[in-house]
């Protein structure tokens, strides 16, 4: 059996691969009750936002924790409205400053899984925190690319908030996919001040709300937080931004990444980004 902190690379292609054995013995559900609730396992106490470290890691050293939005057992983040959503990013912005500040942390990862359909055990609205000692391969690349938003997406536009813009990109893997990111350069959610927070929040609140609506049910979805490295590098590119995609190709049908993709890292995408981001411009 190998160590939590096993952690084995691909000799060839250098992918990182972490082999966690310790997460195979936690629950899929909880025994009883929701442990996110107010008075719960994870939450004892009444609570408006709250973290706490992950009871099964994926990583050593408390570099995993879980962020929970709000007591409320059925919210989403277009519930929460913009004062619910804002205390998140607050949170997320809180704990991002706090893992940063070590020094064996160079990368901090928020992030959230919605919907059984992506892993998610627990309904109630929560995300997690990865603190990495290493920059990952991805948000590595994007950065050295100089990554920046795409300010004239076109008919890929879906919404804009207050200096913040959402659209669909060129060329997404999954057949949902939005990015979400500040229209003047930002490195991280920390240096955003109050009137970028509710600019965010409002746009969460929107475009949740719109992916809620394109198949009049829940979507199943991941989301994630890109925000500047904290190895010791300036990294002046740096620009926050939020990416959310989803494997539904329609509703509650999924579409799977298959035997030509996964061995080629090649895409096929059945939807139209233009066609998306038409059908989310008229759910606002």
């Amino acid at each position: 059996m190998p160590e939590p902190a096993d952690i084995r690379i691909d000799p060839f292609l250098g992918t990182r691969v972490h082999v966690v054995g310790t997460r195979q013995a936690r629950p899929n559900l909880p025994s009883s009750g929701c442990p996110f609730c107010p008075g719960g396992l994870e939450a004892p106490e009444p609570y408006d936002v709250r973290w706490f470290p992950n009871r099964w890691p994926a990583m050593q050293g408390d570099r995993c924790e879980v962020v929970l939005y709000t007591p409320e057992h059925d919210a989403t983040f277009t519930s929460l409205g913009v004062s619910g959503a804002r205390k998140v990013i607050d949170l997320w912005a809180e704990r991002t400053a706090a893992l940063s500040a070590r020094d064996d942390v160079h990368f901090v990862l928020c992030f959230e899984n919605r919907g059984p359909e992506v892993g998610a055990t627990i309904a109630h609205p929560h995300g997690q925190i990865y603190a990495y000692d290493h920059i990952p391969d991805r948000p590595r690349r994007l950065l050295e690319a100089d990554w920046s938003p795409d300010l004239a997406p076109g008919e890929r536009l879906v919404a804009t908030h207050d200096g913040w813009i959402a659209s669909v990109p060129i060329a997404g893997t999954y057949p949902i996919a939005i990015s979400i990111a500040p229209t003047v350069q930002a490195p991280d959610l920390a240096s955003l001040d109050d009137t970028g927070r509710d600019g965010l929040a409002a746009m969460l609140v929107d475009v949740v709300g719109r992916l809620d609506r394109l198949h009049e049910r829940p979507l199943p979805y991941m989301m994630w937080v890109y925000q500047r490295p904290s190895d010791g590098n300036p990294w002046p590119g740096a620009w926050c931004n939020i990416e959310i995609v989803s494997p539904w190709r329609s509703a509650g049908v999924p579409r799977f990444i298959a035997a030509a993709e996964v061995a080629c890292g090649e895409y096929f995408n059945p939807v139209i980004p233009e066609v998306l981001a038409e059908r989310l411009r008229s759910l606002g």
